[in-house]
């Protein structure tokens, strides 16, 4: 089987921390519009070498103020195991059950003699383990795509499984836009006995120059047929968010008809495109 069927789907959203106090008053008004949607969670990301740390820890702080169910990005590059159990028992003071365990990515300038205790996201999910047992749900990468760095689709599944058997809980994908490349990757997965929920992590469109930039860096594929009508819209900003909607729509309409177990929605600080992704699949009638 690809999917559990004794399981109710987790539908959450992400956030990044804003750099100034006037972001932070506006993350905080994109929050409440979120937050009324009813998300299982907000997951806040944390920097490249632990950049935005700050920034994520008065974040979750000010979620778990308002008692919202809060799941911290921990990147462990660049991060001393002294400093990573600092944060845990920080994060387990507030009441964090959840946690989204990754590598991360070295900050520019950063030299190889300062990676810290950690070299790969596996190695920060056993440290966790060893130290705070079953205190936290740990979520983890997954790449449908296969991660840039990997080579190969079948090391990337390797280097996934690692995770898992290193006491993952689940996992969070990469954006895509092809329902095929989860499916198989789910398959692939399952027939290497990969057993946990992999959820997908959507990127709402309404960027075409930002998002192709990013995908370009992160190895996300954006389908040609989709590259060439968003580029023929130009600067025409409305028809690219009317037709990036119906794309990432009738995406998520197959993986969840498809058995996926949640969605994950990358807003970028922006509820206006997850509501409306949101609202038209009747997540909330379901979650």
């Amino acid at each position: 089987m690809l999917f559990q069927n004794d399981s109710t789907p987790l539908y959450s959203v992400e956030l990044f921390p804003p750099k100034t106090a006037e972001g932070m008053d506006k993350l905080k008004l994109e929050i409440a519009k979120l937050n009324a949607l009813g998300p299982a969670y907000f997951s806040v990301t944390y920097g490249a070498g632990g950049s935005t740390r700050e920034g994520t820890l008065e974040t979750v702080s000010w979620l778990r103020g308002l008692g919202i169910e809060t799941a911290p990005h921990l990147a462990c590059i660049g991060s001393t195991r002294e400093q990573v159990r600092e944060l845990l028992n920080h994060y387990r003071q507030q009441g964090i059950r959840r946690l989204v365990a990754l590598r991360g990515d070295m900050p520019s300038g950063m030299g190889a003699g300062n990676q810290g205790d950690f070299r790969y996201a596996n190695e920060l999910v056993t440290f966790v383990r060893a130290e705070f047992g079953d205190a936290f749900h740990i979520e983890v990468a997954a790449y449908p795509e296969y991660h840039p760095q990997s080579g190969s689709p079948a090391r990337d599944l390797e280097n996934f499984k690692r995770k898992v058997e290193a006491g993952a809980d689940g996992a969070i994908t990469q954006y895509f836009y092809s329902a095929d490349a989860y499916f198989a990757f789910v398959a692939s997965c399952r027939k290497a006995g990969v057993e946990i929920p992999i959820i997908p992590g959507i990127m709402p469109i309404t960027n075409y120059t930002q998002l192709a930039r990013f995908s370009d860096t992160c190895g996300a594929e954006i389908p040609r047929w989709v590259r060439r009508r968003l580029e023929g819209y130009g600067d025409d900003v409305e028809s690219i968010r009317a037709f990036g909607h119906e794309v990432v729509l009738t995406l998520c309409r197959h993986l969840i008809e498809g058995g996926a177990p949640g969605l994950h929605f990358y807003t970028m600080n922006q509820s206006g495109p997850t509501t409306r992704l949101w609202n038209d699949l009747e997540l909330a009638i379901v979650h």
